[in-house]
């Protein structure tokens, strides 16, 4: 869920909250970043959202 509230707030919709440790795991795999603006998802993170998408 995180992964994909990363990618809504990317889209420039408005997110509730990212679960700090959910963010943390993404960001030990690479799917997610923390930069100044908080929470943002990565390319890597972008694809792997889109690789889960299609196996759906």
């Amino acid at each position: 869920m995180a992964l994909k509230n990363l990618a809504r707030k990317k889209a420039g919709e408005a997110v509730d909250w990212i679960n700090i440790a959910d963010a943390r795991v993404l960001t030990d795999l690479g799917l997610a970043e923390r930069n100044g603006g908080g929470w943002v998802i990565t390319t890597d993170g972008v694809a792997a959202l889109a690789n889960q998408n299609v196996s759906e």
